[in-house]
């Protein structure tokens, strides 16, 4: 089977959804050995073996998984005239995980709904309300409960709680404890994936193996991704610093680029300014004109000054009073005023005045 077909196997696993750490973990590792060769998966499921045990009457048939392969290794029976397959020893080399698997029908499930504010003590909340939640005492059964995922903040609880008399499955708990062989968790068909009715102390203590399976499937996987992504990863950026050294000369030259039609821009709007002010600038000589044609014969200009459109005039007129009105009609003169009184002369008895004015008649007006 090719890479890419175990991986159309993913959508094919169980969507059950994980209720703590180890059901994470549970599904992370299959969706990880549906990637890994043929050889390396049957080498994992080798190494993480379990024994089922499911009761029937007084004689339990015995089945080992290995991986999703179920194969049938023999009977157990509550005397000791049937004997406990040596694979299933915990002398053996590796031994399984021993499951036992109660029936259905013996198993009462329910739901019930708690206060919120009870999740951080919920497996003594439960020891202590179980007379109330179910028609038995904690000591006659033994139960699980797992607590279904809400929405944050709700404020209640909702916890499925599964029961099984102690007595149904205490006799072959007991029955392979005296054959050598404790069970490690008492589950039944449609448990979910963390779901152990054995109480935790009562539940054998595995050795420890630091080299185990598993660590070595995960270091080999992140070995195996490391490889996979560095190449890649270190080609990307070779490619990355490449065009970002190119990046770095076109915008170099884009800057250039960008300074010198700046400064053409800058002497275009400086000619234009000047030609466009020296178009809009007053002509002087119709303003000559203008104070030539309008002035009477008895009046003359003895200092004319101009400074961006304002014009100041002094001189002399035998009626200066009325100058104001002549300059006013002309086109292009406002803000026609004397800048100080009117004076007489006494030598030629005419009036000397101060006037400014403003003329904005621009050229071809």
């Amino acid at each position: 089977m090719s890479l890419s077909d175990r991986l159309k196997l993913l959508g094919q696993l169980p969507s059950a959804p994980a209720s703590g750490l180890d059901d994470i973990y549970r599904i992370v590792r299959r969706l990880l050995v549906v990637c890994l060769p043929v050889p390396v998966r049957r080498f994992l499921a080798r190494r993480d073996r379990r024994l089922i045990i499911e009761p029937d009457a007084s004689t339990a048939h015995l089945f080992l998984m290995t991986g999703e392969d179920r194969e049938p290794v023999g009977e157990l029976g509550l005397d000791a005239a049937i004997p406990l397959p040596e694979i299933a020893r915990s002398g053996h080399e590796r031994a399984p995980t021993r499951v036992l698997i109660i029936p259905r029908e013996d198993i009462l499930t329910r739901s019930v709904s708690l206060p919120a504010q009870v999740r951080a003590n919920l497996p003594q909340v439960i020891r202590y309300e179980l007379d109330r939640l179910s028609p038995f005492q904690p000591g006659d059964v033994l139960y699980d409960f797992l607590a279904k995922p809400g929405p944050k903040g709700a404020p209640r609880l909702r916890v499925e709680l599964a029961l099984c008399r102690r007595d149904l499955a205490s006799v072959w708990v007991q029955r392979m404890r005296d054959a050598g062989a404790p069970i490690d968790r008492i589950a039944w068909e449609g448990a979910w994936p963390s779901a152990n009715l054995l109480p935790t102390a009562e539940r054998p203590k595995r050795r420890l193996d630091p080299f185990s399976a598993d660590k070595l499937l995960w270091a080999a996987v992140v070995l195996l991704l490391a490889v996979a992504l560095v190449g890649p990863i270190w080609q990307q950026k070779r490619t990355a610093d490449a065009l970002d050294a190119e990046v770095r000369r076109a915008r170099v030259e884009a800057v250039a680029v960008d300074d010198l039609r700046q400064e053409l821009e800058r002497a275009r709007l400086g000619s234009t300014a000047v030609l466009q002010q020296k178009r809009d600038e007053p002509n002087i000589l119709v303003l000559l004109r203008e104070l030539s044609d309008r002035i009477p014969d008895d009046t003359w200009i003895q200092t004319l000054d101009y400074n961006n459109g304002q014009v100041e005039l002094r001189g002399e007129s035998g009626q200066a009073t009325a100058l104001i009105a002549l300059l006013e009609e002309a086109p292009g003169i406002d803000e026609v005023s004397f800048r100080s009184p009117v004076t007489q002369v006494p030598q030629t008895g005419k009036e000397r005045f101060n006037i400014s004015l403003r003329f904005t008649r621009a050229r071809g007006e």
